[in-house]
C-alpha cells in the first residue's frame, strides 16, 4: 500500500466530492464547535452518505466525553477516530475498547521532549498523527498551518501506522516525505484560502504532489506496518 492521503476539516459536499475525486484515501470530519470546520451532527449523515465506501471516514474530537463519542460515531459512522486533544493514553485506551473502532491519537510536537510520550501512546493506540504543537494563544489543537522540524522523528519507530500533518501543503509535502519516513500524510488549512474554506484547486494539487514524490522515489522508506 502506498502512502496515505487524508483530506481533514471537510465540510460542505462540494469539497468533500473533490477530495473523493483527487483520490484522497481517508478524508476528515472535524467535530469541535471552536473550530472553523465544525460539522454538526444534522449534517453529518448526508456528508457520510456521500463518500460510502470511496474512502475511509475519520471523525475527529477533542476530548470528547463518552455521549459525544457515541453521538459522532452515530452520526457520521466513521472508519476511525482522531483524538486531537489532550487525551490521556488511558483515555485512548478507554474509547478504544468502549467504542470498538481504531483510535488515531495526535501528537503535538515542538521539540524533542514533546515525543516522550509516544510509547505510551503507540501501545493503545491503531495510529499516531505528529502534529505542529500549538503556540499557548492558540484556540485550535491542529489546523494551524504551522510546520516543526520534521527530523525531529528522524529515526524514530513507534511500532505503528504514522501520519504527518502541520502546515503541509502541495509545495513542502515532498520535502516532508524526503526527509521522514511515514505511512501517510494529513492536510487541512494547506488546502484551503481562508480557515475552514476549501479549495478543490489545492485539494487536487495536495493529492497529485504527493503521489508524484512517491512515484520518483522522494519518500523516504517507510516502517513496514500494516494499518490496522
Amino acid at each position: 500500500m502506498g502512502i496515505e492521503v487524508k483530506i481533514c476539516g471537510l465540510s460542505t459536499p462540494d469539497t468533500l466530492e473533490a477530495a473523493l475525486e483527487a483520490g484522497a484515501d481517508l478524508v476528515g470530519f472535524v467535530h469541535f464547535p471552536k473550530s472553523p470546520r465544525h460539522v454538526a451532527l444534522a449534517a453529518a449523515p448526508a456528508l457520510a452518505a456521500q463518500v460510502g465506501t470511496r474512502a475511509g471516514k475519520v471523525a475527529l474530537l477533542v476530548n470528547p466525553d463518552d455521549a459525544t463519542v457515541a453521538a459522532v460515531i452515530a452520526a457520521f459512522h466513521p472508519d476511525l477516530l482522531q483524538l486531537h486533544g489532550a487525551e490521556t493514553p488511558e483515555r485512548v485506551a478507554q474509547i478504544r475498547a468502549a467504542f470498538g473502532l481504531p483510535v488515531m491519537k495526535a501528537i503535538p510536537v515542538a521539540r524533542a521532549a514533546d515525543l516522550a510520550g509516544v510509547p505510551a501512546y503507540a501501545a493503545v493506540a491503531d495510529r499516531l498523527l505528529f502534529d505542529a504543537k500549538p503556540d499557548a494563544g492558540d484556540v485550535l489543537p491542529g489546523g494551524n498551518g504551522r510546520v516543526f522540524d520534521w527530523t525531529l522523528l528522524a529515526g524514530l519507530d513507534p511500532g505503528v501506522p504514522v501520519m504527518l500533518s502541520g502546515g503541509l501543503d502541495a509545495g513542502n509535502v515532498s520535502q516532508a516525505l524526503s526527509v521522514i519516513r511515514v505511512d501517510g500524510v494529513d492536510v487541512s488549512s494547506g488546502v484551503e484560502t481562508a480557515p475552514g474554506l476549501k479549495s478543490a484547486e489545492k485539494i487536487f494539487a495536495f493529492v497529485h504532489a504527493t503521489r508524484a514524490a512517491e512515484a520518483a522515489g522522494a519518500a523516504a522508506p517507510r516502517w513496514k506496518v500494516q494499518a490496522p
